[in-house]
This record gives C-alpha cells, sequence and structure tokens, in this order.
C-alpha cells in the first residue's frame, strides 16, 4: 500500500500549519478550539471553496484572528438548538464570506448541520491531528514521545466533536496515502451519525415498507434499512423505529432546519429526528 512520511505530510500542509501556528502561537488562541477552526475551513475547502486557507496568508493577525472568531461562531452554531439562540445576532459571517467570495451564513451551517458536523470531524480527526502535533506540543508545553502516547488536549472530548487523538510521531513515520489521508464524504462516518429515530402514533401502525417508500419518494434511495421496536407484547404495534441513511447528508435534507420533521403517508403520522445513542 503505497504510503506518506509525516515529513511529506508537514511540506504538503505547509500553509494549514503556518496558519495554524499564528493562531496558537501569535494570537494565544485556545489550541483545542483552534483545531475546531482549522477543521472547520478545511471542510468548507471541501465544500467548495478552494485555497480558502492559502488566502489568509498575506493578511494580519487581526484579520486572521477575526476569521477565527467567525469560525468560532459557525461552530456555536451547531451546537445550537436554534439560531436565534447566538448571541451575535444575525445571520452574517461578512469576512469568511468575502474570502470564500461566497455567499455564506449561519443558516448554512444550521441547515447543514449534521453533515457540517461529520466533516469536520473527519478532517479534525485524519488531518489536524496528524500535522499539527509538534506545533501542540509546543504550546502545551509537553515533552511527550510516542513511546508515552497521546498528548493531552484540555477540551477533548468535546461535546459535539468527540474525543481527539494527537499522538506525536517522528518524521520519517508512514501514514497509508488514499485520498486525503483516507478522507472522503462517507469515510469514517458511523452508522450512528446517519440514523434518525422514527415515532409513530398509538391506533395507526405504520409498516417498514411505508416508512422506506415515504423517504425514498421524497429524498431517492436513501434508506439503508429499518428496525422496528422489538420484544413487542402480542398485537403491539411498533411506536418506534431506527432509520439509517446512506449519507449525513440525507439526515440534513429530512430534517430541513428543524429539530424534529413531520410526514404523512397513507393517513398515518412519522415524527422523524436526529438519532442519539443513550447506552
Amino acid at each position: 500500500m503505497a504510503s506518506i512520511t509525516l515529513e511529506e505530510l508537514h511540506t504538503y500542509h505547509a500553509i494549514d500549519r503556518e496558519i495554524f501556528s499564528r493562531l496558537v502561537i501569535s494570537l494565544l488562541r485556545d489550541p483545542a478550539e483552534s483545531l475546531l477552526v482549522m477543521a472547520t475551513w478545511l471542510w468548507l475547502e471541501d465544500k467548495g471553496c478552494p485555497n480558502m486557507i492559502a488566502k489568509m496568508i498575506g493578511l494580519s493577525n487581526l484579520l486572521v484572528n477575526a476569521l477565527a472568531d467567525e469560525a468560532v461562531l459557525c461552530l456555536k452554531c451547531l451546537e445550537s438548538s436554534t439560531l436565534s439562540m447566538l448571541s451575535n445576532g444575525g445571520n452574517s459571517i461578512p469576512l469568511t464570506a468575502r474570502i470564500m467570495e461566497k455567499n455564506i451564513s449561519l443558516e448554512m451551517f444550521y441547515h447543514d448541520k449534521f453533515s457540517a458536523i461529520s466533516g469536520i470531524k473527519n478532517f479534525l480527526t485524519t488531518v489536524c491531528a496528524r500535522i499539527f502535533t509538534d506545533i501542540l506540543q509546543h504550546v502545551t508545553a509537553t515533552t511527550s514521545t510516542p513511546a508515552e502516547g497521546p498528548l493531552v488536549i484540555p477540551g477533548f472530548p468535546h461535546p459535539i466533536f468527540g474525543n481527539v487523538t494527537v499522538t506525536p510521531r517522528s518524521l520519517d513515520f508512514n501514514y497509508p496515502a488514499g485520498g486525503l489521508w483516507g478522507w472522503g464524504p462517507n469515510n469514517n462516518v458511523s452508522e450512528d451519525e446517519r440514523t434518525m429515530f422514527l415515532t409513530f402514533s398509538r391506533g395507526f401502525p405504520v409498516t417498514i415498507e411505508e416508512v422506506t417508500e415515504l423517504f425514498s419518494r421524497l429524498h431517492g434511495a436513501c434508506v439503508v434499512s429499518v428496525q422496528m421496536q422489538e420484544n413487542l407484547p402480542p398485537n403491539e404495534q411498533p411506536l418506534f423505529a431506527r432509520m439509517v441513511l446512506d449519507s449525513t447528508t440525507a439526515v440534513d435534507r429530512i430534517l430541513n432546519g428543524r429539530r424534529i420533521a413531520k410526514f404523512r403517508i397513507n393517513g398515518k403520522h412519522i415524527w422523524a429526528r436526529k438519532y442519539e445513542r443513550r447506552d
């Protein structure tokens, strides 16, 4: 299998490393927050905003700091249950929109919430966790060696993006090369991230076939499987189900910016929300 060394990764991501250094060294920003800011910018580049980070090289620290503040606002939007909860007031992230040369707003992040969370998490764990390790060692004043295991980054596990494993490696350490180091729209996306929880009205039994027909008709062939409530008493109808979709994008399409979406098929109501595992 083809591989790439950490030194080659540093060279490839030299611009990303320079901007991250400015965030945590020159601007003294929080390391955990700055990792998420970089992952957000990398995700936006992947979404169709090429060279976004490269455009920051010639900007002053004041402007880079302002752009980072807007990225943090986007992250807060993903954590919020409603746009109105944001204290900033309004949807505007003008500096980000200007540098991207696109009409982008907080509303876009909120509308594509679960795709954004999944994408940012992937860039955090497959790219940022590998290319910024030495910089993180410097700013956290840690002298860990590979034998001592991952660095401790205060702020992780994050309530939305989970944990990140940042393990110091030597520059000749080899990573397998494939795509963007294993990144792809649906790579590393867990089943839970693309699962929805459905509830039904008592007295109006819904079948697996009806669920599949409804969402396939509205959003294409996006349904992978439907698991109805199990271990029911005789003659009792299922009142809920888990529906696994083919992508987090399908989750966002179904919810369309809502926390709970209501649908109807054959005179029966179905309520859908994002599935959250409760162990």
